[in-house]
């Protein structure tokens, strides 16, 4: 929905019909192509125009799209019309909102000593509902039809989403003005109320009253209940390398870390596939970065934790652009060894998800192999305790390798288990790269294909561990990191 402020210098008649056309933009490979989504109705005989039909978009968090309101302040986008030069043809304002998954509710309002405001008649009146935005701000989501020539009209019942009332906000405030139609499009202002969800759902056997300037609108509702399954939670990102020999050196072509002028190597596609996606929703966008089964400089000790950026202490890298550089900085330094080993890097998240366990933050790890797991017992384990913990960790196996034992830990088919203890949820999503590679050699594709199979499970992850807890849907924090390692903290000893 959305206002439109216009000030068009070569309009030359009186009547000005508003309407907004609503263009949905898709990247395609390299191309952008435009086509119609939707079309507001048309409002006569205005400059400032407030459309009511809304435009709903899926919105899938495996898959980039550009929805560029959603990501402005405020979900709020301001625009400034364009198309005839040297001339100001007003402002477009559109605003964007999260939809809560909501029941429908039949409301019916009719209305007793409304004020008169024909001259020669009665009046003709009609309802127009708003919603209160997170800002303050109201947001038009209703308007009844038009009662002429009564001041004790009856509106018709109708039935409208919850969420489009108050978006699963049972005490968000819900608007109601009541106005005279007129022909002009002058319609004539008689008086306003202010209600909620809540207050309309009290009671479905009694007249609910509200006074309107001096007069009154009695209300007859019927709802249905249902809350909300989303949580507002800051996700923190983390990636694991795999940097054993098995991969072959990366000075040489054959080596899945070879770094290539022309083209990513396997390991930066997966990388760059998940992670520029997952981004978007880690507040601070600073992500640690770790490697495992390298020798390191200077002496040489095998490390299965150890940051890329090479400093321990603060591990954390600035966007997926940081992590890249310090994953191909690390490739210059260390040395490829072995064996392949997951626990250290899934305990490492771990120890930070236990510490925020009330649902305002969320941990994935991204773990990038190209082999057999070595300690798939510790790993395993590992996997069973983190499975309390709001976490969700990411296999993306590149290379031609069997991945029998890393399909073992998706707990898709069985659950997952060490010494007798079942994972009390599933929380790995497994993937081999290349069953997602474009056979033409597309990489963007192949990269989209990894992304939108790897990042499919985990809302629901993410929903199953709010639910098992009691977490309810709350207003959106502040941005808020994790404990960060630091000489103090006991988290920067665990690089070994």
């Amino acid at each position: 929905t959305g206002n439109s402020k216009k000030k068009c210098d070569t309009v030359q008649h009186s009547a000005v019909h508003s309407m907004l056309l609503l263009h949905l933009q898709c990247s395609i490979i390299t191309c952008l192509l435009f086509s119609q989504y939707g079309r507001t109705e048309v409002i006569d005989n205005t400059l400032n125009p407030d459309f009511v039909r809304k435009f709903i978009l899926d919105y899938f968090f495996e898959e980039r799209q550009n929805l560029q309101v959603v990501g402005s302040l405020g979900s709020r986008l301001e625009k400034p019309l364009i198309g005839i030069p040297g001339k100001k043809c007003g402002t477009i304002i559109v605003r964007a909102e999260e939809l809560s998954n909501c029941r429908s509710v039949m409301l019916q309002f009719c209305g007793n000593k409304l004020d008169k405001k024909d001259f020669f008649g009665k009046s003709d009146p009609f309802l127009v509902f708003y919603r209160s935005n997170e800002d303050g701000s109201y947001t038009i989501c209703h308007k009844t039809e038009v009662v002429k020539n009564t001041l004790d009209p009856v509106w018709q019942a109708f039935k409208i989403p919850v969420r489009a009332l108050c978006n699963g906000d049972y005490d968000r405030s819900i608007k109601v003005e009541v106005y005279d139609w007129d022909r002009d499009g002058g319609h004539d202002f008689i008086g306003e109320f202010s209600t909620s969800y809540r207050e309309m759902s009290r009671s479905q056997s009694q007249f609910h009253i509200y006074e309107l300037a001096g007069l009154i609108i009695p209300r007859y509702p019927s709802c249905d209940f249902f809350f909300p399954s989303s949580c507002r939670t800051q996700i923190n990102f983390t990636v694991a390398i795999d940097f054993t020999a098995s991969n072959g050196n990366p000075s040489q072509p054959t080596s899945l870390h070879y770094m290539s002028p022309y083209q990513l190597n396997a390991y930066a596609m997966a990388l760059r596939a998940v992670g520029e996606i997952i981004q978007d929703y880690d507040s601070d966008k600073m992500f640690p970065a770790l490697g495992f089964g390298a020798k390191l400089p200077p002496d040489g000790r095998v490390s299965h934790e150890f940051a890329l950026n090479g400093n321990p202490q603060n591990p954390y890298c600035s966007g997926i652009e940081g992590v890249m550089e310090a994953y191909y900085q690390s490739l210059k330094s260390v040395r490829l060894y072995g064996p392949t080993h997951f626990s250290p890097v899934i305990n490492h998240v771990a120890r930070y998800a236990s510490a925020v366990t009330d649902g305002s933050q969320y941990f994935i790890l991204l773990i990038i192999s190209d082999g057999v797991i070595t300690d798939m017992a510790q790993t395993k384990e590992s996997i069973v305790n983190a499975a309390s913990l709001p976490m969700s960790i990411i296999i993306v196996g590149v290379g031609p390798a069997e991945f029998d034992e890393m399909i073992e830990l998706d707990g898709d088919e069985e659950r997952i288990s060490s010494q007798g203890r079942f994972a009390e949820r599933d929380i790995v999503q497994f993937v081999p790269f290349r069953d997602y590679i474009d056979r033409r050699g597309n990489h963007i594709l192949s990269m989209a294909r990894l992304a939108k199979e790897v990042l499919a499970e985990i809302p629901d992850q993410l929903l199953s561990y709010m639910r098992t807890r009691g977490i309810k849907p709350g207003p959106l924090p502040p941005p808020a990191s994790p404990p960060r390692p630091s000489p103090k903290h006991p988290t920067a000893a665990m690089f070994h």
